[in-house]
Formats: C-alpha cells, sequence, structure tokens
C-alpha cells in the first residue's frame, strides 16, 4: 500500500513517493471530492478521488475500488495512477489518483449536444458503444459486473475513446440469492448503490431465490445507448416526474418516432432493454451486433462524402 504524507504547504502531496500539486477542485459528491492535481515530476494533469471512510466498512469498500482497478489494464476502463489511505484530522480518506480527462464524462458531452438542439451522429454513438461494450466484455470475462453504467461514469478522450470508471459498485458478476433475507440485503445495496434510472428490473423486487448477473450491465447499458440517441435516458422524466421507475421498467423500452437512427440500432436498442434479464443477450453478442451497424454506418458516411 502507498503511504500518504501531507507536508508544510496544504498544495502540495505525497503518493507513493511521488510528489504532486494541487491545481482546483473538479467535483463533489456525497462521501467523495475530487480535484486537479499535477505530477511534479511528469508534469501530467491527475484527478485525485478522495474518499471519505467513515467507518472500516467504508475503507474496506475504498480498498475494494483500489483492487478493482488493479484488476484490469484495458484500453476502454480507467486505469489507476497511484493510490494511498491518510488519516486527516482523525477521520480515514482514502486517495484514488487517475488520469485526468479534460473532455470530461459522456454526459457532458450529451448536455452540450442538447444544449445546440443538436444529435450524436449514428457513427459516433457506435464507435462509443463499441468501445464501451469492449469494456464491460474485459469486466464480465473477469467474472464480475460493473453495476452503475450511465453516461456519467464513462469518460471521453479527445478520440471519442470511452473510459469505464467509477468501479465502487462492481462485484462478482453471479449472485445466487437464497431466501428473502439474502434478497432483501441484495435489494438494498441495490438501492444506494446502482442509480434509479439505469437500474435493471430485476434489481428494484428481487425475487427470494433467483440468480442476479451480469445481464444488470446489458440493461443499463441500453440505457446508455437509449441516451446517446435521445439525449436523455429512457427513465430520466419518470424520475423527475416522481413516477415510479419500478414500475416503468416492467414494461419493454418505448423509441420515440419518428426516430432519426437507422432500423439496426433501433432494433439493437429493443434486444437489449427487455425486462426479462434470461432474454437479454451478453456482451459479446452486443459488442458484435455493434461492430457490425458501425462498419455498415462507416461505408454509408463514405458514400455521402
Amino acid at each position: 500500500m502507498g503511504q500518504a504524507l501531507c507536508i508544510c504547504s496544504r498544495s502540495s502531496i505525497l503518493i507513493e513517493n511521488k510528489r504532486y500539486y494541487f491545481i482546483q477542485k473538479l467535483d463533489e459528491g456525497g462521501f467523495s471530492y475530487v480535484d486537479l492535481v499535477e505530477g511534479a515530476q511528469d508534469g501530467r494533469f491527475y484527478a485525485l478521488k478522495r474518499i471519505l471512510c467513515h467507518d472500516r466498512e467504508g475503507r474496506q469498500e475504498a480498498q475494494t475500488e483500489v483492487e478493482m482497478h488493479r484488476l484490469f489494464s484495458h484500453p476502454n476502463i480507467l486505469s489507476l495512477a497511484g493510490h494511498a489511505f491518510v488519516e486527516r484530522g482523525g477521520k480515514s480518506e482514502a486517495w484514488l489518483l487517475l488520469p485526468y480527462i479534460s473532455k470530461g464524462s459522456l454526459w457532458t458531452v450529451l448536455e452540450k449536444l442538447r444544449d445546440k438542439s443538436s444529435f450524436m451522429p449514428e457513427s459516433r454513438i457506435l464507435h462509443i458503444l463499441q468501445g464501451i461494450c469492449a469494456g464491460l466484455n474485459a469486466i464480465h470475462d473477469k467474472g464480475y459486473a460493473h453495476r452503475d453504467l450511465k453516461p456519467t461514469n464513462v469518460l471521453l478522450e479527445e478520440d471519442d475513446r470511452p473510459l469505464l470508471m467509477d468501479l465502487g459498485s462492481m462485484n462478482k458478476a453471479r449472485i445466487e440469492v437464497r431466501g428473502t433475507r439474502e434478497a432483501m440485503t441484495v435489494q438494498d445495496w441495490a438501492a444506494q448503490r446502482c442509480t434509479i434510472s439505469y437500474r435493471a428490473p430485476e434489481l428494484f423486487t428481487v425475487e427470494s431465490h433467483c440468480i442476479i448477473d451480469e445481464h444488470t450491465d446489458i440493461w443499463s447499458l441500453g440505457c446508455v445507448l437509449y441516451c446517446m440517441m435521445m439525449l436523455e435516458g429512457p427513465y430520466d422524466l419518470v424520475f423527475q416526474k416522481g413516477d415510479s421507475v419500478a414500475l416503468a421498467v416492467q414494461n419493454p423500452v418505448t423509441i420515440p418516432q419518428p426516430c432519426r437512427y437507422s432500423q439496426g440500432l433501433q432494433t439493437l436498442l429493443s434486444s437489449i432493454m427487455v425486462p426479462n434479464p434470461q432474454e437479454r443477450p451478453d456482451i459479446n453478442w452486443v459488442l458484435d451486433q455493434t461492430q457490425h451497424l458501425l462498419s455498415q454506418a462507416r461505408s454509408t458516411d463514405a458514400n455521402v462524402v
């Protein structure tokens, strides 16, 4: 574990024996803060995620997030540059040093398009979707599930290469539920850790004898695809109006018509967003379909040019 040490100037920190200078605050959540820092040795910018650990359980969760990052070295999963656990003023903090992506999240990009009354071209949607699928595929291959896939948890590099981030909700892909108590435990965990408007139907009312698996990510992936097409999530409005998302997700997704996108893309979305997890495809199938549609879209673009 890397040792961290605050030194005289509050604007400078050490993580794993490397010095970083504080530049500015970037973001603030319920239990975490994100600061922009600069590496003294390499001059690179990093996002320093500081997680407040209120108890042993909180510290363990932060440790799990570190371990999840360490599991992967993949072009579509955000890497971890360093970490440390720090005691400050009687409080424990976990520091995760991550590459800084100046373009921001997929959600930021979609918001800008919406503000301009613009839209995302089909080939761009498919390019980003392909990268998200590749990252998810790597996670599923190792026997894990992301559990909180949404546009704010996808960063975009300058070339639109997506990076899956916020691995704090990740856990084993296959969860066997035996009995009502276990079902309630999973349901309560999902209510805390899986964003409501991107949460799979089977996590709202967990059956007392069932298997929860990586198909929860496929549903969330469908919600992300819908969001790229419509510039808002399929259940964002339901949630904002105070209506029941749990009820809304029991029905197959409705694609507003007329739709500017190809029938192929609409069919892909409908195939992913199926309320019954057993009827949802796996990530390999989605990746294959995406690549096929992408090659079609690129040849169409070339013909148009």
